[in-house]
């Protein structure tokens, strides 16, 4: 079993419950964060004293103080996690069930699991790290888990954000594609610009641009 976690989670009787799994699970060596920021710096430090983490629970949604913060979402901390912790087991424990975000942070980031918090859930964390600990299985959710179908998969590009921010921002599509060249980003042709955008309009069923804009920051897209 995991033998050093560290869970980021800013509501204390969440901890509670997911230190109490753990400790279910044989799991003793467990600390606790409530700002990503310090998640990054401990997960660093204990690389560098040789007593690595090898599993991190996260959530998603990080309340702002009083404390700036470089970091402030979970999917940003796992983003920064991956570039120097590559084979690092995660698991993200969230209320967050937007499809979008969910397959980004497998297809993207490669976290090991995700459980939806819920009545079930802190059963479900205790399952879900059994799972990813004994195989290189991966674990999800049954609310979420048709976000990864393969019939409601979404190829969404970095392109298709930057069309959906344009959009954001009132800029026609003559404009659009000005800003395109300006960053060497290929297609540019208006034709082409236009030609995505009715493809992303019907893909999430938007009725116009402003539709569009509205359903992508629902997503999380933008």
């Amino acid at each position: 079993m995991f033998q050093k976690v560290l869970i980021a989670e800013d509501m204390d009787f969440i901890n509670s419950g997911i230190k109490s799994q753990l400790m279910n699970l044989g799991i003793q060596n467990i600390d606790d964060v409530q700002y990503c920021d310090e998640a990054l710096l401990k997960l660093k430090g204990a690389k560098l004293n040789n007593v690595p983490y090898d599993l991190l629970i996260s959530d998603l949604s990080f309340n702002e103080d009083h404390l700036e913060q470089k970091i402030t979402s979970g999917d940003d901390l796992i983003k920064a996690v991956r570039k120097d912790f590559p084979l690092l087991k995660i698991v993200v424990f969230s209320v967050e069930d937007k499809e979008y975000r969910v397959q980004t942070l497998f297809n993207e980031h490669k976290i090991n699991a995700y459980v939806w918090k819920s009545r079930e859930g802190l059963r479900e964390l205790k399952k879900a790290i059994q799972i990813i600990y004994n195989a290189e299985n991966t674990y999800v959710s049954p609310h979420v888990a048709g976000s990864l179908s393969k019939n409601k998969a979404i190829e969404i590009t970095d392109y298709d954000i930057f069309l959906i921010e344009c959009l954001s921002k009132g800029l026609l599509q003559e404009q659009i594609s000005i800003e395109l060249k300006e960053k060497n980003w290929t297609p540019i042709s208006v034709s082409t610009i236009e030609k995505r955008l009715k493809f992303l309009k019907e893909h999430f069923n938007a009725n116009n641009p402003a539709h569009l804009v509205s359903i992508s920051k629902d997503l999380g897209l933008i």
